[in-house]
């Protein structure tokens, strides 16, 4: 990067049930970026879908209503020839030039592909996968399609419509019946942290966990439970040439890893490094990067694992291209075992995404 400061657009909150991780992540990344180096904007994504920015960053995050004096209808709009300006839709005065946007946003109009092709119109340097590894990541289906493709090991898995399901429970549940044993898991196809996510140890528990599920996607995944295993987590930072982190283990407080246990309930625990043998510990780093590739990744991500506890094998479970960012969020803290700290992370990923929207420029877009 050149002498000057780089402009950081922090983008967070989202019209998703993961709005409130999203502004955690924001205001810890606001404490630890280095000002010397950069110069940030805040733009906070109503839960209703309004942009706002604001003179004060620290009343923005505090969560006040979009009617607040310190929030102002933000606008976005072009640089001469690129770029991207963010300014107040009430000032008549330019917005602020930036250099690259950090979408900390989890979960649906954010980390689903839907921000990222926003700002590859605005032609814009943006932390984290693209268009394609964004919408790939967060839809399990088709990230799951990916996984089988590349030969990468998972446990069986079926999607059911909602429509399906409103139009005929009782085929869904007999077919779901025949096909797995239980427990199974049911949750939301392209939702993260959690939300929707059930364990049903038996049929007659179906259909209130289905319901659950499809107040929040059109489409359920019910998967088999990868049973006596350790939740284990690889962190991938990269572009062309990932790098993957030491494997870190979940040892949830509840009977799975769900919301309260993520967010609210101090009592799960982040075990550094995980408790596998060098062997597994390997391989998952490994297949952690082969993940990353098959979906497309770029710039982050966090690759969850099954881990058997007494024969060590290790099954995919999911890729999250935008990772909880807060301080203590696994993703940090992997990296810092590993040897880059918190500040450092966040420097590096904003090179990784000059770095990328560098060498998309050297790609024609005309004959």
């Amino acid at each position: 990067m050149s002498g000057h400061k780089v402009t950081v657009a922090v983008l967070f909150g989202g019209r998703s049930c993961e709005h409130e991780v999203s502004v955690a992540s924001a205001r810890s990344v606001l404490r630890a970026i280095p000002r010397e180096r950069y110069d940030v904007v805040l733009v906070k994504i109503s839960s209703e879908g309004r942009w706002f920015t604001a003179a004060d960053p620290e009343r923005l995050l505090a969560g006040e209503s979009a009617r607040a004096a310190a929030h102002v209808p933000a606008l976005l709009d072009y640089a001469d020839g690129r770029g991207l300006l963010v300014g107040d839709l009430r000032s008549h005065e330019s917005g602020q030039r930036v250099d690259v946007v950090f979408p900390l946003l989890h979960g649906p109009y954010g980390e689903d592909g839907t921000v990222q092709g926003l700002l590859e119109l605005a032609d814009v340097a943006y932390v984290g996968s693209g268009v394609v590894g964004s919408a790939v990541g967060m839809d399990k289906e088709q990230a799951r399609r990916a996984f089988r493709a590349e030969g990468l090991p998972q446990v069986d898995y079926l999607v059911v419509r909602r429509h399906r399901w409103e139009q005929d429970p009782a085929e869904v549940q007999r077919e779901i019946v025949s096909r797995f044993a239980f427990p199974v898991f049911v949750k939301p196809v392209s939702l993260g942290s959690s939300v929707g996510v059930s364990r049903v140890d038996a049929p007659a528990e179906l259909p209130a966990a289905i319901q659950l599920a499809a107040q929040f996607d059109y489409k359920i995944m019910v998967e088999a439970a990868a049973l006596d295993c350790r939740e284990v987590e690889v962190a991938i930072l990269g572009n062309e040439d990932p790098q993957a982190s030491v494997p870190g283990e979940i040892v949830p407080a509840h009977a799975f890893y769900d919301y309260e246990a993520k967010y609210r309930d101090s009592a799960s625990q982040l075990i550094i490094p995980a408790r596998i043998g060098p062997n597994a510990a390997a391989r998952v780093r490994e297949l952690g990067i082969r993940v990353f590739r098959a979906v497309e990744a770029a710039g982050l991500a966090r690759v969850d694992f099954f881990v058997g506890k007494s024969d060590e094998r290790i099954y995919v479970n999911e890729i999250n291209t935008m990772p909880g960012f807060t301080s203590v969020s696994m993703y940090p803290k992997l990296w810092q075992a590993t040897g880059i700290e918190y500040p450092q992370l966040i420097e590096r990923l904003i090179e990784l995404a000059l770095e990328r929207h560098h060498d998309k420029m050297r790609t024609r877009t005309s004959l």
